[in-house]
């Protein structure tokens, strides 16, 4: 989903909140939670877009769904509510855990592999990614067959493509020339 301005307006807002209330950490996880939880639940997230369900039974609905999250959380809830913006929730959530990695100096890379990556693998592109950056540095593996093989390393804006895919792109160009 993609952020608009006013979810990364909300959770400017909430991380400044959570901030000042010393809770940034358990909003984070909240966060977290509330995008897997909307991501991987169709029926959630068809709940939280439909426009003619309303506002008041999206907020307790949430409020039960998500019982155990942060006051500061719950207060993001009532706050949409208010300004019957639901729909921008998981936008929310997302933007904030960017906003939250960014000012703690932790940096994603993410990695795109044909197969899952097991845990030696990771460790080496850890160490590998530690040396290209002085940040804190979380891998997110992003598994796409496309690719053949190989793998697509992004870090912020830099992209490195070291895909089989990649190279078979180059070499169909370099005999169509």
């Amino acid at each position: 989903m993609a952020s608009t301005r006013a979810a990364i307006r909300y959770a400017k807002a909430i991380l400044d909140l959570a901030n000042s209330k010393g809770v940034a950490e358990a909003v984070n996880n909240d966060m977290k939670s509330i995008a897997e939880a909307i991501e991987s639940n169709i029926e959630l997230s068809t709940f939280i877009q439909n426009p003619t369900t309303k506002v008041e039974v999206k907020e307790s609905a949430l409020l039960e769904v998500f019982a155990s999250v942060n006051g500061v959380t719950k207060g993001l809830f009532h706050l949409l509510f208010e300004n019957k913006r639901f729909e921008i929730l998981e936008a929310i959530a997302i933007e904030y855990k960017r906003l939250f990695d960014e000012s703690n100096g932790v940096e994603v890379a993410k990695v795109t592999t044909a197969i899952p990556m097991d845990a030696a693998l990771e460790a080496k592109v850890l160490a590998k990614v530690a040396t290209l950056s002085d940040k804190k540095i979380t891998i997110e593996n992003i598994v796409d067959p496309a690719i053949i093989g190989g793998f697509i390393l992004r870090i912020g804006d830099n992209q490195y493509n070291a895909s089989v895919a990649n190279r078979l792109q180059v070499l169909k160009r370099e005999l169509s020339n």
